[in-house]
């Protein structure tokens, strides 16, 4: 097999890398790509691939003859997506389009992976249900509004030809993750407190809110799990990739406050007090476990950990 990453730079990209190996084996060839390519230590030199570019998409599909493409490339955090609407639209939609057409023309038995995010539900979640893969797509904000354009469009180009599995992550976590993300946030501000760095308080927001949280090593290795069963899989299907337990925000900060080395207090700040328009998302990954025989591993107060322990390597 060879398998293409678009994104591979990203944070969830080493962790596909080395799922890929656990999951596949070694007899597989691994094709790492970012905007900004350059070198990593574990996945060695990235190729340089805007996804953007239709010609420079096309040409990396020819050249390499993928069996397989992780579109991982996106703009990753919420705040990110919101400041740039624009950008977003381009690289969530034609990025993810430009793929599937270069694909399609230029590689048509080639399988691609397409990263999406569960928080296309948006407003389905207010029942506060398990969301599964048949709950309707109503999303509330840039981020989340092309994610679900794409998963749609590819969705339609399937019927078209395109071997497509479309994946809806839900929140996940781990080592590498930057502060534009709830865990690792809290958690750097507890290293520097720790440091020395910054006063003993950390100010919070609404603390209610409920998501379903994975370590990203679990994530990964549900993506390498469908490139390895892809063979008895049919086009065109959806994985949520969940874990099926709800975290309240809250309970995360206290977990991490209590592997602190000092006393750290809490203030609440009202200009971060905003009610969370979703209190609770929460995925159902029954498809993942029943057709990938998936089911998370890691124990999320041992992500929680790890990610604690991160940071304060950063900081020193």
């Amino acid at each position: 097999m060879r398998i293409l990453i678009t994104g591979a730079r990203g944070f969830v990209g080493p962790y596909v890398f080395d799922a890929l190996r656990s999951v596949c084996g070694s007899d597989i060839a691994v094709i790492s790509t970012s905007k900004d390519g350059g070198s990593h230590p574990l996945l060695g030199e990235i190729e340089v691939l805007d996804v953007t570019d239709k010609v420079a998409v096309q040409d990396a599909i020819v050249r390499h003859r993928p069996t397989h493409v992780i579109h991982l490339a996106a703009v990753a955090a919420l705040g990110a997506a919101r400041a740039d609407p624009e950008n977003t639209w381009r690289i969530h939609v034609q990025g993810a389009l430009n793929v599937a057409h270069a694909i399609l023309e230029k590689a048509p038995e080639c399988w691609l992976l397409h990263v999406g995010s569960g928080l296309v539900y948006g407003e389905s979640a207010k029942t506060g249900l398990p969301l599964d893969e048949n709950a309707l797509l109503v999303p509330v904000d840039d981020y989340a509004v092309t994610k679900a354009a794409a998963d749609l469009a590819l969705g339609a180009l399937s019927r078209h030809g395109l071997k497509c599995i479309r994946l809806r992550p839900f929140n996940h976590t781990g080592p590498g993750q930057t502060e534009a993300f709830v865990v690792p946030a809290f958690a750097m501000q507890i290293a520097q407190i720790e440091a020395g760095l910054a006063p003993p308080v950390i100010r919070v927001g609404n603390l209610d809110a409920e998501r379903d949280f994975l370590d990203a090593g679990d994530v990964a290795g549900a993506y390498a799990r469908v490139v390895s069963k892809s063979a008895e899989l049919k086009p065109n299907t959806i994985f949520n990739i969940a874990s099926g337990i709800s975290w309240r925000m809250g309970d995360i900060l206290d977990r991490l406050l209590a592997q602190s080395s000092v006393k750290i207090a809490t203030e609440q700040d009202s200009q971060r007090m905003r009610p969370s328009d979703l209190p609770r998302i929460v995925g159902d990954a029954t498809r993942a476990r029943e057709q990938l025989g998936w089911a998370p591993k890691h124990r999320f107060e041992a992500t929680l950990d790890a990610v604690l322990n991160d940071c304060r390597a950063r900081v020193t």
